[in-house]
């Protein structure tokens, strides 16, 4: 144990360097100490289990730093084991960490620029490159978040502001519409694909618009939004008198990586006078790759994006983005502290970024970004997300290739659903559902599961998520016939 004191752990300050550097060898050394006793993706074990474990170390006074990291290592599913590809949860780059170790030293918090200079400045000039990238123009605008389910939850609040009415109580007349009187007299809708995040229900909610605001629109096989659907749902609304706020189409979906059809989706928005949100957290990464990122044709034409670079980016959580194509779209959100942001500290050059977030305090993690970026460059993290995409469409093919497995549609980026199928079809769900809960307690694999739409049995898939861009080819054989053997054993099993 390091016998650094409490008097010398202000690790930002005057010989923080001395007081960090022992500690950091302890850390590294728990954590190799705990990989090498889970000997696998995750622990082998019940959660009851493992939580009498985690009961006794925490109540144990003579725990600490060192204990401690190394019980967290042996109970994580680890994301850089290739067996471990449940869920879009990426195997962190070195750099991003070492970036993100000094930001945890130095506390920069973003509510204001006397607490955070440098950092205050590098976001605004990464949310300027990246807004780039998405397509935007000069007049974008948008702050880091905590990922998806917060960007979401942003772009049908300004959705909200911008269709219905500003938050102060304004009302926007959109006369010439059809249909359709001042703002405030037409029930609210938002219309996203039956396949999109649950985060965009929970913001309905959250926002007072209600879950039942949301329009589900059908999807097709591969749980892509259905154009043809999207435009009979809005028309639809407006002739029961309903108001169209936002359509959200979603670049990546979860379960398969399905990207909806962006230019018909932004089409229609503006066709009924509604806000185009774009989900990209997960297939915003494909912008990184000239192979990929065609598939994102048309997202420059929405009025806000998600973007999770804790997905295809390779960095620890959290590092979300949130952009609008337009700045002035933000003024419902803009606040004016006088103990943050003073109107006259702006007005002598001081910027404040308080009006981009819903938080307050906020960490800097645009750096491990930019450091990210500047480290590897585009092409070298395009070269990572095309290996994972190689690594999917391998899989796929070892799934089609199996007697006993069946592949649910080709992968569109990083992600494909399959089933172990059982001689008793009957047994389909139940069978794929054990042989998962099997090999999570024998800690040999973390392997996905979702439900498709509809109802009935045989609704059930496995997923695997490929974000180990060092994972090869023989890993993903090896997974599949886990998988596969699993299947069989569950099968058999009484």
């Amino acid at each position: 144990m390091s016998d650094v004191t409490t008097d010398q752990a202000l690790s930002g300050g005057v010989g923080g360097a001395a007081a960090l550097e022992p500690l950091l060898r302890d850390v590294l050394a728990a954590l190799a100490e705990g990989a090498r006793r889970r000997a696998g993706p995750l622990p082998a074990g019940t959660p009851g289990e493992l939580a009498v474990e985690v009961a006794r170390a925490f109540a144990s006074e003579g725990g600490g730093l060192t204990a401690l990291t190394e019980l967290l290592a042996y109970g994580s599913a680890d994301p850089a084991d290739p067996f471990c590809a449940a869920h879009l949860h990426c195997p962190p780059l070195a750099v991003a960490v070492a970036a993100d170790l000094a930001v945890s030293a130095l506390n920069p918090s973003l509510d204001s620029w006397d607490q955070a200079p440098a950092a205050t400045a590098l976001e605004t000039s990464l949310l300027a490159e990246l807004a780039d990238l998405v397509g935007f123009g000069s007049a974008a605008a948008g702050v880091l978040t905590s990922g998806g389910t917060e960007s979401n939850l942003m772009g049908l609040m300004l959705a909200r502001d911008a269709v219905v009415g500003r938050a102060a109580g304004d009302r926007v007349e959109l006369a010439g519409l059809p249909g359709r009187g001042p703002a405030g007299s037409a029930r609210p809708r938002v219309f996203a694909s039956e396949a999109a995040h649950f985060s965009v229900r929970r913001a309905a909610a959250l926002l007072g618009l209600g879950e039942e605001a949301v329009v589900a629109v059908p999807a097709d096989r591969e749980l892509r939004m259905d154009a043809g659907a999207l435009a009979g749902a809005l028309g639809a609304s407006v002739r029961r008198g309903e108001l169209p706020v936002a359509v959200v189409a979603t670049a990546g979906t979860t379960d398969t990586g399905a990207i909806d059809p962006l230019r018909a989706c932004a089409a229609l928005a503006a066709e009924h006078g509604a806000w185009l949100h774009v989900d990209a957290a997960y297939g915003g990464g494909a912008l990184l790759s000239d192979r990929l990122a065609p598939l994102l044709d048309g997202l420059a034409l929405a009025d806000s994006v998600s973007l999770d670079w804790h997905k295809l980016g390779w960095q620890p959580a959290a590092a979300g983005v949130f952009l609008v194509r337009r700045a002035e779209t933000y003024a419902s959100l803009a606040r004016r502290a006088a103990y943050l942001n003073p109107a006259d500290d702006e007005e002598a050059g001081y910027p404040s970024l308080l009006g981009y977030s819903l938080r307050t305090t906020r960490r800097a993690d645009a750096f491990k970004i930019v450091v990210t970026l500047r480290t590897l460059g585009r092409a070298g993290l395009g070269r990572l997300v095309e290996a994972c995409h190689d690594l999917a469409r391998h899989g796929a093919a070892a799934v089609r290739a199996h007697r006993r497995l069946e592949l649910h549609a080709d992968p569109v980026l990083t992600a494909f659903l399959f089933r172990y199928v059982p001689a008793d079809p009957a047994r389909s769900d139940e069978v794929n559902a054990g042989l998962r809960r099997r090999l999570l307690r024998e800690g040999r694999a973390v392997v996905g599961r979702t439900e498709l739409p509809g109802s009935g049995p045989g609704r059930v898939r496995l997923k695997l998520t490929l974000l180990n861009p060092y994972a090869t080819p023989a890993d993903l054989d090896r997974l599949v016939a886990t998988v596969a053997a699993a299947g069989e054993a569950e099968e058999l099993a009484p």
